[in-house]
């Protein structure tokens, strides 16, 4: 894990040193793994790491598994179920597999049970599609327990025309019945990929299946090592989402990246998984509204839903936050990634106007592009500002300066991310994408009045502490901006606002605070089941009292523990031999 996701798991777990954890990683590239590991504080049992990233040479050396008659029957018959619950027509909510836009409007736009006459009878199918899609799932994740891996039948041949079979099926859209070879090579995959948690050796009674919760940092395919552990042992599983991985795949595979049959059937696949994940999640706790929105239209419980707002360290801007005065009285800056969703060319359109009104105004563009596109795209910034604001000089002696500048973190004028917000008097966003914005979060600790776009969880944050306008309207951006820079005392009035609910609403204390409460309440409500037995087999009432989740060791040689499940109701493909376990003196 990396990012604002790696940054936030590490402060949520060493924030909880009142807890145990194990941590168990599904490796995403080779940069990550090549990035090493942090230290890790004493209250992190172990961790365990699958990298995921790795393509397999040849289908039968992927993991040394050669399947039986009976084996390859169970496969057959589980991963043509999960094909034909992705070839299943069209579907409400998320997943539509019923062409390239579909599926985008039906996860969060116009809901396709308005067109049907029967709402009931189309959630009742909804329902079955879904059943329909779990117990393949969960069969193939059995049939991986029980022949030690799933990797090389999910590359080989017979994967292919199973998912040939599904796509032309009766009944199927006409979008996948279109489907040639290669877009089944390319589906068949990416199924592959993703299910790859599926064939990991983390269910026993001794990983996963010992621990009393299981918390995923996000949804998907990242969220099915908890959802096995919850099927196989009964763990609950709460899953957090600061960014819906759904939303994140549909804008991926955009109709420039994919055919329009494999991305239908990957949008079906993603749709059916994440509808599944929300339906087993003890809770969901999404970062903001926006996120709590998609999981509600994906299937997911109003009534376990809890929003959790993710948190900065305060301390960090509390120096610039508190001195409000520093900024430049004339100055605009953002701060964030360089890319296209920024929209930074309706930014410096509507600097153009702001120049207008303002001539001594300066805009200061902080941050760097990611990736080539990225790059490409600074490029292009820069370009155009030198087209719009050609170099300015005093006099007909002195040196001409752009009134725009583009600069990096660690540069002399801007060496810290507080000076970068420190020096702008108001602090813009205009991007026409956003999940949560965190830059925005930073610019209101720092006590900065703010302009930004209405675009994902941005009124959520700002609150009415800042102005807030239609994304890709450089006008309207201008005048915002005019606005607080013509009244220095709204100004100071909205920064101080907003400085307040940043610190009430988005700070690390507030987010570990939250985790806690939340922890302590689903453990609650799902006890774990140990039974201790002696050195006779005979079971030990009491043998672990309530003092055990103290981390000491209570007790003498010889007793032993079961699994989560009792005797008389087990669990399928339960270990066969239970881990050792010491039980108190006073309870024997």
């Amino acid at each position: 894990m990396s990012g604002d996701a790696g940054l936030w798991c590490d402060r949520l777990v060493r924030g909880l040193p009142q807890h145990e954890f194990d941590l168990y990683a599904l490796g995403g590239g080779r940069p990550q793994e090549d990035a090493g590991r942090v230290p890790l504080p004493e209250q992190v049992g172990r961790v365990r790491t699958a990298p995921l990233w790795t393509a397999p040479q040849r289908a039968a050396e992927d993991d040394g598994v050669a399947y039986g008659r009976r084996a390859r029957r169970r496969f057959a018959e589980h991963y043509g179920e999960l094909a034909g619950a992705l070839c299943a027509g069209t579907t409400t909510g998320a997943g539509a597999a019923d062409g390239s836009g579909n599926a985008f409007r039906g996860a969060f736009g116009d809901d396709p049970r308005d067109d049907l006459g029967d709402r009931s009878a189309a959630g009742s199918w909804t329902d079955a599609l879904a059943d329909r899609f779990a117990s393949a799932l969960y069969g193939l994740a059995e049939l991986a327990r029980d022949e030690g891996g799933l990797t090389g039948a999910l590359r080989s041949e017979a994967a292919v025309r199973l998912l040939e079979r599904a796509c032309r099926a009766p009944g199927a859209p006409s979008t996948v019945r279109e489907a040639r070879v290669p877009d089944l090579l390319t589906v068949a995959a990416h199924l592959e990929r993703a299910l790859r948690p599926l064939s990991l050796d983390w269910y026993g009674d001794d990983d996963l299946g010992a621990a009393d919760l299981c918390h995923a940092t996000a949804g998907g395919p990242t969220a099915l090592p908890g959802l096995l552990a919850r099927h196989f042992c009964d763990v609950p599983l709460l899953v957090t989402e600061y960014g819906v991985q759904l939303r994140a795949h549909y804008l991926t595979l955009g109709p420039d990246a994919a055919a329009p049959a494999v991305r239908a059937l990957l949008a079906a696949f993603h749709g059916r998984l994440a509808t599944e994940v929300y339906r087993r999640a003890a809770l969901l706790t999404p970062g903001n509204a926006h996120t709590r929105r998609w999981q509600e239209r994906c299937g997911a419980d109003r009534d376990r839903i809890r929003t959790v707002h993710p948190g900065l360290e305060a301390a960090r801007f509390a120096e610039v936050g508190e001195a409000p005065d520093r900024a430049d009285p004339h100055t605009l800056a953002w701060v964030g990634c360089v890319e296209p969703a920024k929209d930074l060319v309706s930014l410096l359109h509507a600097f153009a106007e702001v120049r207008k009104e303002v001539p001594k105004a300066r805009l200061r563009i902080v941050g760097a592009p990611t990736g080539p596109e990225g790059e490409a795209y600074l490029g292009h910034c820069r370009v155009l500002a030198a087209q719009l604001f050609p170099d300015e000089a005093e006099g007909v002696h002195a040196v001409g300066e752009n009134p725009v500048s583009f600069e990096r973190i660690g540069g002399p004028e801007a060496p810290t991310l507080p000076e970068a917000y420190a020096a702008g008097a108001v602090v813009v966003l205009s991007s026409v994408v956003e999940g949560f914005p965190l830059t925005l979060v930073e610019a209101m600790l720092c006590g900065r009045a703010t302009v930004s776009t209405d675009v994902g969880a941005v009124v959520e944050v700002i609150g009415g502490t800042g102005l807030v306008v239609p994304p890709r309207n450089p006008r309207a951006l201008a005048e915002a901006c005019v606005a607080l820079l013509c009244d220095p005392e709204r100004r100071e009035r909205l920064g101080a606002a907003a400085r307040a609910r940043a610190l009430e609403l988005f700070t690390v204390e507030q987010n570990i605070a939250a985790f806690h409460g939340i922890y302590l309440e689903i453990v609650s409500h799902c006890p774990v089941r140990r039974f201790v037995l002696d050195e006779a087999g005979a079971p030990l009432p009491f043998a672990a009292p309530a003092e055990t989740h103290v981390p000491l060791h209570w007790a003498g040689p010889g007793s032993r523990v079961l699994p989560r499940n009792p005797p008389g109701r087990p669990t399928a493909h339960a270990a066969a031999h239970p881990a050792p376990h010491q039980a108190s003196e006073g309870a024997r």
